[in-house]
């Protein structure tokens, strides 16, 4: 078995959609025994987390803080905006405050927040 490299590793969770990823460091919590926030900090801090922080500047989360009376209509939206399916989009809204999109640029952002604002939902853009 070929090892990836970490560039390979980080090209992959790149194309992973908001569910696949958290189902992922589920997973991976699971099989090693540790918890995201912990393997996060012990992370080291060299150029490429400064070129990051850096990079985040441009980027928002959309994060869906309730549904309103419409429901219905805010889970279309919302699986207009991911590539969700019925269900999870409905989880999605369910669960709420959750993120619908995250790290897009501010014009994206702000569309996705008028989408949704639109088919009754509260949002909020960070």
């Amino acid at each position: 078995m070929m090892a990836l490299t970490q560039d390979e590793l980080l090209a992959e969770f790149e194309g992973m959609t908001l569910i696949q990823l958290s189902e992922f460091v589920k997973a991976f919590e699971d099989k090693f025994d540790v918890t995201a926030a912990a393997a996060v900090a012990a992370a080291p801090a060299g150029p490429a987390a400064a070129a990051e922080a850096v990079e985040e500047q441009d980027e928002f989360d959309v994060i869906l803080t309730g549904a309103g009376e419409k429901k219905i209509q805010v889970i279309k939206v919302v699986r207009e905006l991911t590539s969700l399916g019925l269900k999870e989009a409905k989880d999605l809204v369910d669960g709420a405050p959750k993120p619908v999109v995250e790290k897009v640029a501010k014009e994206a952002a702000e569309k996705a927040a008028e989408a949704l604002k639109a088919a009754g939902a509260s949002v909020e853009v960070k």
